[in-house]
């Protein structure tokens, strides 16, 4: 069946993994968005989570692993910004890898989502913490259209798929969504984090001593060159391939990605995630990222960080993008939680402890 031009039955796989990924996601953007019609605290945030969620683990993305490594600013991006990270040579990173998986303990091969989040610490103190995804653009202008995509692409219990009509309704009333699903249902598989392009979504803007604002967004570029999963492959892929993998080629070499900035034109949506500009808009390497070593997340350098992607240095601001700002409210939600489990002795292997037998 299609939906304008659309093939539901093709998109289906995708849809389902969507529904799945984001469906832990959707009271945080209810609750930041203030879409549940009253005021709605922490605590009944939390009472939303499935209550043998494993305790100390974020609520997204909680299979990772912690990075370290250095990112060298090439100076381009200090003629548009005086943040130090892109005056000084060298910052260090903190980061993370990570599967688009709620569970901690989901197989490599669950999700077709890879992740990267990252910490750079200036040598004045600053900081800019950031959360990167394999997917170049959002799939809604607003977080609402965000709950309107979970609701529409959930399984009708009767058979088992989306409802024709509720799809329809959701592409009509957010028709930037159908590039999205279409993308995502065709989306290869990597099968290496060092391949992997990861993208910021969102719109920043980078700030100069003169008070000049330029728009931008930016991506990692891989230096290793991208590798996809047949559909074979990825069904006999081990349960940790993906993490076994990258943790290999780290004994081997370091691992680069270029930091690509995209400068917006005049006209350019700044505030809509769901938009990409132009591939015809200037572009800028602002420096490489070189990542030395990755180790378990249980020893709290990478565990105990809130990778809140509204937390940015001086020399940058953030644009008007409603979803970066949901973002924020949801990540607090994951790091509050979490950090009380950890706090009151709840977490277990989440911090290198044995479970009681």
């Amino acid at each position: 069946m299609k939906i304008g031009d659309m093939d539901l039955k093709r998109s289906w796989p995708a849809l389902a993994g969507i529904a799945a990924v984001v469906a832990v996601l959707a009271t945080g953007f209810a609750w930041t968005s203030g879409l549940l019609g009253q005021r709605v605290t922490s605590t009944t945030f939390l009472e939303d989570i499935p209550h043998d969620f494993p305790a100390g683990y974020r609520r997204a993305h909680g299979k990772g692993v912690c990075f370290e490594g250095v990112f060298r600013s090439s100076g381009a991006a200090a003629k548009y910004s005086d943040a130090r990270v892109f005056t000084q040579p060298a910052t260090r990173a903190i980061g993370r890898f990570s599967i688009g998986n709620m569970s901690p303990y989901a197989a490599d091969n669950s999700t077709s989502t890879v992740s990267m989040a990252m910490m750079l610490t200036a040598d004045n103190g600053q900081q800019w913490r950031m959360k990167m995804n394999n997917e170049p653009y959002f799939v809604t202008r607003d977080a609402p259209g965000f709950l309107a995509m979970v609701k529409a692409t959930a399984p009708d219990p009767a058979t088992g798929k989306p409802d024709p009509q509720q799809l329809g309704a959701f592409l009509k009333a957010y028709p930037e969504a159908r590039k999205y699903l279409e993308a995502d249902a065709v989306k290869p598989w990597a099968s290496s984090f060092a391949g992997a392009t990861f993208y910021a979504i969102h719109a920043y803007y980078l700030v100069a001593g003169d008070g000049q604002r330029q728009a931008m967004r930016w991506s990692l570029r891989p230096h290793a060159p991208f590798a996809a999963w047949s559909v074979d492959e990825r069904a006999r892929a081990s349960h940790d391939a993906l993490f076994d993998e990258v943790a290999q080629r780290l004994k081997k070499s370091p691992l680069y990605w270029d930091m690509m900035m995209q400068l917006a034109a005049p006209g350019d949506p700044v505030n809509d995630p769901s938009q990409p500009w132009p591939q015809t808009r200037l572009q800028i390497v602002a420096g490489t990222l070189e990542v030395q070593r990755v180790f378990d997340q249980t020893d709290g350098m990478c565990r105990d960080i809130n990778f809140d992607p509204t937390l940015i240095p001086a020399g940058m601001a953030l644009s008007n993008d409603p979803v970066l700002a949901t973002r924020a409210g949801i990540y607090a939600h994951s790091y509050n939680a979490r950090l009380h489990e950890i706090g009151y002795g709840n977490a277990t292997d989440a911090v290198g402890k044995k479970a009681p037998q």
